[in-house]
């Protein structure tokens, strides 16, 4: 069975937000596509938020505005909420139980940021060995600094998603989930 992972969507990611990410209002209405499209057939949904409890965290911090799952995405009743607090969704969190429980075997991955929770997350779909396909378009990222040189979000984004596309996911665009027969 297949599940929709949204990882990460929360306020702080948006304009006003602590840390806000290039192209976060693209991935979003995307995301909304695939959410709407999974409730209509009733399939499996988890949403995932990034608690951050590391001392001298800058965002995502408790009880703030901006720790909160976007209001487009409000997780319903019937929708599973995992809580986290590392980049790797799986890490002392109860999402593997989770799949398990509900018998997923595939997950449908979006979210943010690209170059971090997805990456991570994705990855480690291969230690529980669950197929993964992931929506490039429905992810966002930033600009990263390494060695005084500014990389591009574009850039970060189109690195990782290469990276993943094959051994660790089917990398795709969010209109070609709507063409999959199997869903």
């Amino acid at each position: 069975m297949k599940a929709l992972l949204i990882i990460d969507v929360q306020n702080d990611y948006f304009e006003g937000g602590k840390s806000e990410l290039y192209n976060s209002h693209k991935a979003l209405m995307n995301i909304e596509k695939v959410l709407k499209l999974f409730r209509e057939k009733g399939l499996p949904i988890i949403h995932v938020q990034h608690i951050n409890t590391r001392a001298g965290a800058a965002f995502f911090l408790p009880d703030t505005a901006g720790v909160s799952i976007h209001k487009n995405l409000t997780p319903l009743d019937n929708e599973t909420l995992i809580v986290k607090h590392a980049p790797n969704s799986f890490l002392n969190t109860n999402l593997s139980s989770v799949l398990q429980e509900k018998g997923i075997s595939e997950l449908i991955i979006c979210g943010m940021m690209s170059h971090m929770c997805i990456d991570t997350t994705t990855r480690a779909c291969m230690d529980f060995g669950l197929k993964v396909t992931l929506l490039e378009d429905a992810c966002a990222t930033k600009d990263l600094i390494y060695n005084q040189n500014t990389i591009p979000a574009e850039t970060v984004h189109n690195v990782f998603m290469a990276s993943l596309d094959g051994l660790f996911a089917h990398v795709i665009k969010t209109e070609e989930i709507f063409k999959l027969s199997d869903l």
